[in-house]
């Protein structure tokens, strides 16, 4: 793993779950002042610059950051353990989205549906290939496939964040079903 892509890594932790980790604090919606930020990180032991900071938030594959304020602040887009109001827009999800997890978590999941665990949301995916990308990360990859215009017309709030991540409180059980799991289906 290459020093940015670390870097990267510490950046979403500070922006998403520990911005004390910078000596830095997040607004109500998530945003940090990037100067301040940068003396953060800095002052952690690591080194990055201005140009280091928007090579990693143009490169980042996973799209977790956003500049705002003329670029004078930034955030994560989502993923957040900490309480911020990201401000998202309720939008009409498709009629299916993908949750990519791993097999271990199943019980709990089968018992309890999809929940946000240390996160403000839960997470999907519009196509199966990242929903699989996602869950490999966690384990041995089991994708659900969540029956996402059901519980719309139900009246469940769905939000779809800047890196198109779809966002929800809470996935009932009667709303997915288990779609794929590594070395049983392909």
């Amino acid at each position: 793993m290459s020093n940015m892509d670390q870097l990267s890594i510490f950046i979403s932790r500070i922006l998403r779950h520990r911005p004390q980790d910078a000596n830095i604090e997040l607004d109500e919606h998530g945003w940090a002042n990037v100067e301040e930020l940068l003396a953060g990180i800095n002052a952690a032991g690591w080194t990055i610059d201005r140009q280091m900071l928007e090579e990693i938030v143009r490169t980042d594959k996973k799209q977790r950051y956003s500049f705002g304020g003329e670029g004078t602040l930034i955030r994560a887009n989502q993923g957040h353990s900490i309480p911020v109001d990201v401000e998202l827009a309720q939008q009409e999800p498709p009629e299916y989205l993908y949750h990519g997890t791993a097999d271990r978590y199943m019980d709990s999941i089968l018992r309890q549906g999809l929940l946000p665990m240390s996160r403000l949301y839960v997470h999907l995916s519009q196509d199966l290939k990242t929903a699989r990308k996602v869950g490999r990360r966690h384990g041995r990859p089991v994708v659900l496939k969540v029956h996402s215009g059901d519980m719309h017309r139900a009246g469940v709030l769905f939000y779809r964040s800047e890196n198109g991540v779809w966002l929800t409180k809470k996935v009932d059980t009667e709303y997915f079903e288990l779609l794929y799991v590594e070395g049983t289906v392909d």
